[in-house]
């Protein structure tokens, strides 16, 4: 679901978050399993929304006053966009071992998961 709400809300950091909450209280009823990996989805995009938020108020604030572009500013666009690649790919790569029923727990992501997401 993920992937599918970044081409869609690639513009708007908030759509991506809210496509994969409306899809975690679609699922929320569902297994055990289902909804885990649901929640793991879900804090994903969360952390990818504070990188993005920023990144793209940044860019807004640039388009609209005469700042000029600095180096903090594209390191930061470019952490930003490694972030997002990496969040791409594990997602690609979790969404394959998951429909093969394999459990896959994110660095990071994965026991906090387990913190919110009882059986």
């Amino acid at each position: 679901m993920s992937l599918v709400a970044a081409f869609a809300g690639l513009p708007l950091p908030i759509l991506n978050l809210l496509a994969t909450f409306v899809f975690y209280i679609g699922n929320r009823r569902g297994t055990y399993f289902v909804r885990w990996h649901c929640m793991q989805a879900l804090l994903s995009q969360l952390s990818l929304l504070f990188i993005n938020s920023t990144g793209f108020w940044w860019t807004i604030s640039l388009i609209f006053t005469d700042e000029p572009l600095t180096d903090s500013y594209l390191a930061y666009m470019l952490t930003a966009v490694i972030c997002n690649i990496i969040e791409f790919i594990a997602t690609i790569q979790a969404a394959i071992k998951t429909r093969r029923g394999e459990h896959v727990e994110w660095f990071l992501f994965g026991p906090l998961t387990h913190l919110l997401c009882k059986p």
